[in-house]
């Protein structure tokens, strides 16, 4: 009988999961799925791992589940689908880890409460993270949960990249850089080795670019430098997001626009980036196909902006031998891709045109002095291996 991970990363209207075969000389995706709309309309969709739909199932408009009732729904769908199988452990995205927490954690009732301090630093992720644990908790009290942190692969970087410009009795109480999306920057570093040695042990910078967008520098697969700093509102532009704003800004949205800090964080969080800029969507996809003048300037000051932030990265690590990009935008949008490309030819990077619009792996020119990869992310193999080893060693 194999053991299963549980992988859970729970939003503010929706669960992704997967299921992963632990038969002791790897992960195997067994089943992955998600619930969508769980305070609406639910819908719920089950892979396989030959993506073939195990299972797909629709609530009525208004018959809303919630977090307890898709996770509760979820559970037993598991017992009913594990095939004899065990489920020994459920691994958790966590988005902050504060200054705590650099490796996976197993799960107890104070670390949850420590955990919930954080909140603040992350309103839209760390709420949902922590409630999807309290919920497995009370229905599978005996199994084994790991939290896994966005925020704990960036805890190698050097002090003076974490710092922020401010009085000692602020940044003791933890006003720092934290970095995001770590698990996805840790499992690039993972496998850059096998795909392109010197770049794995010279200077990387990666593009994890989709609905929450950021950038990391990597030296010798380390985190040297990020884009994303207290919050995961910071660095670039993003689906919603503003990214970087002169503090000004906000002092100018109180005085001048009478605004209150929980109207200033749903602008910044939820009415900005590229859905903010274009007035259409926050979607790439629409904005690339859409004529409007408005979608083409959000594209364009999102290209922008990571060219921008490649020449700081790079000057972090100290030049540059690779650039990788990641995630859904950035493994899907090829034009955004070139974009991003022809504007770092300064840093020696030339794109070939055909292996870009095919999607790669590697897109860059024979002339590049810069390597230039699409390598597609894997945050859940990420937390599935977290998992098992501290379920291991339980």
């Amino acid at each position: 009988m194999a053991n299963l991970i549980l992988v859970l990363n729970a939003g503010s209207s929706s669960i992704k999961f997967s299921l992963f075969d632990a038969d002791g000389t790897g992960l195997d995706l067994f089943l992955r799925g998600q619930f969508e709309g769980i305070y609406t309309s639910p819908h719920f969709t089950v892979k396989d791992a030959h993506g073939t739909t195990v299972e797909q199932k629709d609530w009525p408009q208004g018959d809303a589940l919630g977090h307890d009732g898709a996770i509760a729904y979820l559970v037993d769908f598991l017992q009913a689908h594990r095939g004899g199988h065990k489920l020994v452990a459920a691994g958790h995205r966590v988005v902050h880890g504060g200054i705590a927490f650099s490796q996976a954690v197993r799960v107890n009732a104070g670390l949850v409460a420590e955990l919930q301090k954080l909140s603040p630093l992350a309103p839209l992720h760390q709420p949902h993270n922590l409630k999807s644990i309290e919920i497995v908790a009370k229905l599978r009290p005996e199994l084994i949960q790991v939290a896994c942190f966005d925020t704990a692969f960036h805890r190698a970087q050097p002090e003076v990249a974490q710092a922020f410009a401010l009085p000692a009795a602020i940044t003791e109480r933890g006003v720092r850089r934290y970095g995001f999306h770590g698990l996805s920057y840790e499992y690039i570093a993972s496998v850059l080795p096998q795909v392109d040695p010197k770049a794995a042990a010279g200077r990387t910078i990666v593009a994890h670019l989709g609905n929450g967008a950021s950038m990391c520098a990597l030296v010798g697969g380390r985190s040297v430098a990020s884009t994303m700093g207290f919050t995961a509102v910071d660095g670039l532009p993003m689906g919603t997001r503003s990214g970087s704003l002169d503090p000004g800004v906000i002092l100018y949205l109180l005085d001048e626009l009478g605004m209150d800090a929980r109207a200033i964080e749903t602008l910044l969080y939820k009415q900005s980036g590229l859905l903010g800029v274009s007035g259409v969507s926050s979607d790439m996809r629409d904005l690339l196909a859409s004529t409007d003048t408005r979608a083409r300037f959000a594209v364009e000051l999102f290209a922008y902006r990571i060219g921008r932030e490649l020449g700081s990265l790079a000057a972090a690590a100290g030049g540059i031998d690779a650039l990788v990009f990641t995630a859904g935008i950035g493994e899907h949008a090829a034009a955004l891709r070139e974009q991003v490309c022809h504007a770092a030819a300064w840093l020696g990077v030339v794109v070939d045109p055909v292996a870009n619009a095919t999607g790669g792996p590697k897109i860059n020119a024979a002339s590049s002095k810069v390597a230039v990869w699409v390598i597609p992310t894997n945050e859940e193999l990420m937390i599935a291996s977290h998992t098992f080893k501290v379920a291991k060693g339980a």
